[in-house]
């Protein structure tokens, strides 16, 4: 039995009309109108020529990079931080994170956040990766780092944030994901890193 047209797209082969093995399906900018500029993102419209021709619209969220930070200490210790947000109605755990300032380098930002939301200075800081949290419309990228060597080290935190800090045993943190209590996306990747990290050591 022949493999139908839709078969053949999906695995990567040509059909008729195509010019190869792989389609390009990058979409050709053909105007950038800014709707909207806040304090911390700006809205864009853009209208596109997606492959094929046809023309349609993409909503892009413009934001700064952003650092996130999963300090542990010797003991296993994890400290993770409770705060309301806004957005989603709900007070939830996550771990320490905020914006790159203009200029910032990021390692500078990932110290100076810890400061101000946990009290603690990173002695070893150490970069697990990057990711973009919500890229079908969001700029944002987002740099993880695991922090050791903790020393108190406390900086003026943001006079708008209002942060409990929340000690997590070693021995909760799988617990914590198996039981739905880590519903924020950079939280949950970096103690799904953090459990694989101390498997392999």
């Amino acid at each position: 039995m022949k493999p139908s047209r839709r078969e053949k797209r999906l695995h990567g082969l040509p059909f008729p009309g195509s010019s190869g093995f792989f389609m390009d399906t990058r979409e050709k900018t053909i105007s950038k109108t800014l709707a909207y500029r806040g304090s911390i993102l700006n809205l864009r419209i853009d209208k596109v020529e997606i492959p094929g021709g046809r023309k349609t619209i993409r909503e892009v969220v413009e934001h700064s990079p952003a650092v996130a930070i999963l300090p542990v200490e010797a003991d296993g210790t994890v400290y993770l931080i409770r705060q309301y947000r806004y957005a989603i109605g709900d007070e939830i755990l996550e771990i320490p994170a905020g914006l790159v300032e203009p200029g910032e380098d990021f390692e500078r930002c990932a110290e100076r956040e810890l400061q101000e939301e946990i009290g603690y200075f990173p002695g070893t800081l150490r970069e697990i990766g990057r990711m973009y949290n919500s890229p079908g419309f969001c700029t944002e990228m987002l740099i993880l780092y695991f922090a050791t060597d903790l020393r108190p080290s406390k900086l003026q935190a943001d006079d708008d944030e209002f942060i409990r800090l929340q000690p997590v045993p070693p021995g909760e943190i799988r617990k914590l994901l198996e039981e739905g209590k880590i519903i924020d996306g950079k939280t949950f990747a970096a103690l799904t890193w953090y459990l694989a990290f101390q498997e392999e050591n």
